[in-house]
């Protein structure tokens, strides 16, 4: 029987009745090297408010023994074991064992496929620790956890608390370390990693921050370990100024483990999918990625570790602040001063889309179980939320805003908040109404709409809210007004106005005769722009002329938007978008730029005019391949848009021994039907990569074969062989244009495996259902009849498809 998954009302009636006192979380680990067996005994302290009361314990893993009190308890059912006659204090003790350490949620266990050696991983949001060990698994049950774990005696194991005693087991072919007691986290918030790990260790300060990774990548994170530790450096001391608290622990640990699905902000010890380690030189964007991802999870260790929301209603106090914070520390902390421009290229991008289709939803929504719980990850939780507290952060003042989450993190550290407890904290700060900003942009689905209106010899700001009275959010936003001299230099910003909407229509003091007037410049709000068709001519014109990359973000993400809504063509996209790569000096927004012209190029663009997209965006990748500065990345758009053998030809020469570029050239001269497979034994013969199988897998992908589509399905979906971080690399190369007739069968075998597809977790879950949706090979159609077979699935899987359906269908519109 699958287990239950725990609803409000339950989690309410459980917290009002018991209080966790401490885990003791006893973890045997010695089984993996051969076998697949994770056993933990679970010694659980708590009080019962009310004595002689009933509850029950998760536990999703299979019962070897359950104690209460020293009384024999009965095997769970639905995932739970029923506790009656609570004493005042108790203590519960429940020894357990996951056999299912290959595809089964919160523990893992991988198998290098370069050494053989084995890492195991947990990783437990939402409510994933029950299936590893007994657990009250709900945020608002806080505890003490003491770890001891047993391990192969070559492992090395992380946990939350660092420091452990590492003493010699029973056996000599194995040792146990015992962690010290963490302070009070959710359950979600735990970890244990464990494997051969090759360890780099440093001491900033006060802090002594570890680096783990499987021993085959050592190279890499040697490579990366000192900016790992810049900005690991940077980060703590950033959040410890605005938040008003030092991280109050000493150990920092950050491990990077295979098969690891995005990363997870565990208290403490961050675990990261090692396909974050780049085996090729990063470009700059893959820098910047990487520098906001560690920092969204430091981020964590306050919103969500220190002070966690009471229930899953209010995740965005942990998303979207840790999206937001991460850009704030990016910008302020570290060398990555455009951040807050490479969040609107890509994150701000999906949150737009999103927002204005049939997901939409309040970044604050009710949640009535954890199920779904885990449907509310997306776009509009991290990224609109993200956007939206930048805005929040201008409509109150920086200083304000500092202050406000200093007295907020004073008063619930280490406890439960509320969204109402955080507005409180700022508008005290900030001497502000925040409710009503709270109304407007927490409880309120959909966008806002700016127009510009000229009124006589002035403008007017004429703003809509997404409600039934189209009332605008509360919102300070700016309006740049740019002229140009008649040369060659582009335009000058003639003024900027900074502006409080309060209503509909709002007088602006702007200079008249400008040639171009930009709404929302500065991007200080979440917003999108209706424009009157002379005005939009003028900005797809000039758009390359403006003089920020914050500015030209905004006038990229407007012109997107037109397309996304159909308002204008994917031609028009490609040509504007290619027209501001030629002149961009940021360099972190080239490669997400390069991404939009592709996409354009590719999925929008009706089949006539592809093949002209194409060779208009290859073209560009060429001439920014003449700056050293963004070779790398123009070659790898390059080979995406490659219109002949003669072109891979060129490009495997400019390649030379890069060998990330020499399998993305391949991968491009297998869709163009060319003859790679000697080429590619050879490249993955040299390739020091342990997974260049899977860079060989998406050469195969590539090609218009039904026999190498075929393979390739199977060892992705049907074998699940691919790491979830890989598998969006492997079907972008499947589901290619031009290969309709070969993809048409796969739309069929999509449906059929929906179902399944939360097999593994959350995470996986959400990857499987997103990349294996097809782009080719189906009609218009297509869309509704894959919601109407997800209907009976997991909400995870629903609420994933329903996006991807909605983006797919406006692209066979533009088609």
């Amino acid at each position: 029987m699958e287990p239950r998954s725990l609803t409000q009302d339950e989690a309410r009636e459980r917290a009002a009745l018991i209080a966790v006192e401490r885990y003791e979380i006893d973890v045997d680990f010695t089984d993996l090297p051969t076998g697949d067996e994770v056993r933990c005994v679970a010694t659980v302290a708590f009080s019962c408010r009310t004595p002689g009361g009933s509850t029950f314990v998760d536990c999703g893993a299979q019962v070897v023994e359950a104690t209460l009190n020293g009384r024999p308890l009965g095997q769970p059912a639905e995932g739970r074991i029923q506790l009656t006659d609570l004493a005042e204090h108790n203590t519960l003790v429940v020894r357990t064992t996951q056999a299912d350490t290959a595809s089964g949620p919160g523990v893992h266990k991988a198998i290098d496929p370069a050494d053989g050696e084995v890492y195991v991983w947990t990783s437990f949001e939402p409510d994933e620790a029950r299936f590893v060990w007994a657990c009250f698994d709900q945020p608002d049950l806080k505890a003490p956890h003491a770890f001891t774990v047993t391990a192969p005696a070559a492992w090395t194991v992380t946990s939350n608390s660092g420091d452990p005693r590492i003493e010699d087991a029973s056996t000599t072919a194995a040792r146990r370390w015992s962690f010290p007691d963490t302070p009070p986290l959710s359950t979600y918030n735990a970890v244990v990693n464990a494997g051969p790990f090759h360890q780099i260790r440093r001491t900033v300060g006060d802090h002594d921050f570890g680096l783990f990774a499987r021993q085959s990548l050592a190279a890499v994170l040697d490579r990366d370990a000192d900016e790992i530790f810049t900005l690991t450096e940077q980060g703590l001391g950033f959040y410890a100024r605005v938040f008003g608290m030092p991280f109050p622990q000493r150990s920092y640990d950050q491990v990077f483990m295979p098969e690891f699905g995005g990363a997870m902000e565990n208290y403490g010890c961050v675990t990261w999918s090692d396909q974050f380690l780049r085996r090729s030189d990063p470009t700059a964007a893959e820098r910047e990625l990487f520098a906001k991802v560690l920092l969204h999870e430091m981020a964590h260790m306050w919103f969500g570790n220190i002070v966690t929301m009471r229930w899953w209603d209010d995740l965005w106090l942990n998303e979207a602040f840790a999206e937001f914070a991460c850009n704030w520390a990016a910008v302020e902390a570290t060398a990555y001063r455009d951040s807050w421009a490479g969040h609107l290229a890509s994150g701000k991008l999906r949150a737009y889309l999103a927002d204005q289709g049939p997901i939409s939803h309040p970044i604050r929504v009710p949640v009535r179980s954890t199920a779904e719980a885990a449907s509310i990850f997306d776009a509009i939780t991290y990224d609109k939320g993200a956007s939206v507290l930048k805005q929040l952060m201008t409509y109150v003042g920086e200083e304000n805003f500092s202050a406000g989450m200093t007295a907020y993190f004073a008063r619930h550290a280490w406890g439960n908040a509320t969204l109402q407890d955080l507005i409180d904290a700022l508008g005290k700060a900030s001497g502000r109404d925040v409710d009503a900003w709270r109304a407007g942009w927490l409880d309120t689905a959909g966008t806002d709409q700016l127009a510009l209106e000229r009124d006589g010899d002035g403008f007017v700001l004429v703003a809509s809210g997404p409600g039934a009275d189209h009332r605008p959010r509360p919102q300070v936003l700016a309006v740049g007004a740019y002229a140009t001299d008649g040369t060659d230099a582009g335009l000058r910003r003639l003024a900027l106005e900074t502006v409080e909407v309060e209503q509909a229509r709002t007088p602006l003091n702007l200079p008249a005769g400008a040639h171009l007037y930009l709404l929302n410049d500065e991007d200080l709000t979440f917003a999108v722009t209706r424009i009157e068709p002379a005005d939009r001519a003028r900005l797809l014109a000039g758009a390359p002329a403006l003089p920020s990359a914050i500015s030209r973000g905004v006038a990229v993400a407007t012109v997107w938007d037109l397309l996304i809504k159909g308002e204008s063509t994917a031609a028009e996209t490609v040509h504007c978008v290619t027209s501001v790569l030629a002149v961009e000096t940021g360099d972190s927004v080239i490669e997400p730029y390069l991404d939009l012209a592709l996409a354009g190029s590719e999925l929008w663009s009706a089949e006539a005019q592809r093949a002209e997209l194409a060779a208009t965006v290859a073209a560009t990748a060429r001439r920014l391949a003449q700056n050293p500065h963004r070779r790398q990345v123009a070659l790898r758009a390059f080979a995406k848009s490659a219109e002949s053998l003669d072109d891979v030809e060129w490009l495997q020469q400019e390649a030379g021994d890069e060998v990330d570029l020499l399998w993305r050239a391949l991968v491009r001269k297998a869709e163009l039907g060319g003859d790679v497979a000697d080429e590619v034994a050879r490249l993955q013969e040299r390739d020091p990569d342990p997974d260049s199988w899977i860079r060989a897998l998406t050469v195969q992908a590539a090609a218009p074969n039904a026999q190498d589509k075929q393979a390739v399905w199977q060892r992705v979906v049907d074998e699940r062989a691919v790491a979830v971080g890989a598998v969006s690399l492997v079907m972008s190369a499947f589901w290619r244009p031009g290969q309709d007739a070969l993809l048409a069968p796969y739309a069929d075998r999509y449906l059929e495996v929906l179902p399944g597809l939360e097999r593994g977790g959350m995470i996986p879950a959400m990857v499987f259902t997103n990349r294996l949706f097809p782009l080719f090979g189906i009609d218009r159609d297509y869309p509704d009849a894959a919601l109407a077979a997800a209907e009976s699935t997991a909400p995870v899987i629903r609420k994933t498809l329903t996006e991807r359906a909605d983006l797919v269908r406006r692209m066979l519109r533009s088609r």
